[in-house]
Formats: C-alpha cells, sequence, structure tokens
C-alpha cells in the first residue's frame, strides 16, 4: 500500500578529525538513487514552512547541514514527523510522497539532493487530490 516504510534516516559515513568532520554522499552508495539536483533552504522566518507538495516520482534526501527544522511525510494513509538536526543525518523519502517542512531553526538550513531535474508536473499541490491519486494507484496495482 503506502511507502512509508520506505522512508527512513540515513546514518551518513562521518570522519572525525582534529581538524574538523567530514561527511560523503554519494547517489546509488549512501542513497538509494542518483543525484540529479541540489539545492538548499535557507533564511526561512520565523513561523514559515516549506514543501507543502508531493511528488510521484522524485525521490530526495534531506539533510540539517546548520540548525534544524521537522519534516512532515505522508503517504496518502500515514503522516510521520521527523527532527533533523544533525549534518550526518539524513531523511530519504520515495517517491509518492507528500512533504512539508518547518520549526526552521534560527540559521537552519536544509541541504536536499534529489533524484530528477526539476519537472513542474512532478509537483502536486493540492493534499486530498494527491492522497486520492495514491489511493487510485494503489487501487489499480492490487487488481489481478
Amino acid at each position: 500500500m503506502g511507502m512509508m516504510e520506505h522512508c527512513r534516516i540515513i546514518d551518513l559515513p562521518k570522519h572525525a578529525d582534529p581538524r574538523g568532520n567530514l561527511s560523503v554522499i554519494e547517489g546509488g552508495v549512501q542513497v538509494p538513487f542518483d543525484i540529479e539536483r541540489v539545492y538548499y533552504l535557507y533564511d526561512v522566518p520565523g513561523g514559515s514552512s516549506r514543501a507543502g507538495h508531493g511528488h510521484v516520482e522524485l525521490q530526495q534526501l534531506m539533510i540539517a547541514m546548520s540548525g534544524s527544522f521537522d519534516v512532515i511525510v505522508d503517504d496518502g494513509y500515514e503522516r510521520k514527523k521527523f527532527h533533523l538536526n544533525r549534518s550526518y543525518y539524513g531523511l530519504y523519502i520515495p517517491k509518492m510522497m507528500w512533504r512539508e517542512v518547518e520549526n526552521f531553526s534560527s540559521g537552519g538550513v536544509c541541504l536536499v539532493l534529489a533524484s530528477t531535474k526539476f519537472d513542474k508536473a512532478d509537483y502536486h499541490y493540492d493534499y486530498d487530490d494527491f492522497a486520492a491519486m495514491v489511493r487510485r494507484r494503489d487501487a489499480a496495482e492490487s487488481k489481478p
């Protein structure tokens, strides 16, 4: 049915050194997709939220590079909140998921690694329509 079971925190490798730590992210190695796009959210005003949409094909890894924030994911059946506050933890969000990013701390920076280049057609901004699309897809896939 839903994709929530695939949504998870990925512990990124952390190479500790007295001169500073180093973490590495390679597409297909630490993340289960090739990285096609990278962007980041920053200077988010207090009380504001970002995202508020779903994707059919896009997969993402979200990382708190500085500060903290919450990511709410929803597969059309279940909602779950993740608190991100470490640069060596990434939240993997599979395709067919709705996401909202909120509660940014002062100075919070969210780095996003994406599996596809920008495609406006893959963005769905109405939650009820997105959830209905998920259920139609699941019903079609469950037919013999």
